[in-house]
């Protein structure tokens, strides 16, 4: 069975998936950084949350991702370590080193955020994540957490403008497999719309 996620898009899902897949939002200062788990760029997601950090977009972190098969510690681990390299002080960053996906990701994140923080102390979140997975990193808060508002910023080191993701072969295969997974995954509740 071919897999569709190596397709070619038309014209028109590239017009679709550049105008509704990358949401990336204005950011303004918010009470939580919220850092999901990767094991592609963990070095890039940490120099991305200490620029914020220097510019004052945030108070508190919380990086949330558990033991792949065949490592030895967890992305929370690897990805908060980096970050306190570049100068986020790590008393500032909460830990969750569960989550194998993205529901949980969030899902084991929110009591740890409520024990340290108070869910009710919480008004705004930045997601930090990669950008072929884009708005459904908030998706899958706002399914899990809606009373927070929610902004958002993706990276990537695909070294192409993000409106051209379709002309690099891997960048095009991970944006195109992400973006068939969110109608199933809004069928399922395990994300919710967002913006």
């Amino acid at each position: 069975m071919l897999d569709r996620a190596l397709r070619s898009p038309d014209a028109d899902e590239i017009a679709a998936i550049t105008a509704r897949h990358f949401a990336d939002t204005p950011l303004r200062p918010a009470d939580l950084l919220f850092v999901f788990g990767t094991r592609v760029e963990e070095e890039l997601r940490a120099e991305t949350a200490a620029g914020l950090w220097q510019q004052g977009y945030f108070r508190h972190a919380i990086v949330s991702g558990g033991i792949t098969p065949g490592a030895d510690v967890s992305e929370c681990t690897l990805i908060k370590a980096a970050m306190v390299r570049r100068g986020i002080p790590a008393e500032r960053i909460l830990e969750e080193h569960r989550a194998m996906n993205t529901g949980e990701n969030v899902q084991f994140a929110l009591p740890v955020i409520d024990t340290a923080l108070g869910l009710a102390n919480v008004g705004t979140v930045i997601c930090l994540g990669n950008s072929w997975t884009a708005r459904r990193y908030a998706m899958t808060m706002q399914r899990h957490w809606p009373e927070v508002e929610k902004m958002l910023l993706t990276v990537d080191g695909f070294g192409v403008p993000r409106h051209l993701w379709h002309t690099h072969p891997e960048f095009r295969r991970r944006v195109l497999s992400e973006w068939d997974k969110i109608e199933s995954y809004k069928a399922k509740r395990f994300i919710a719309e967002w913006p």
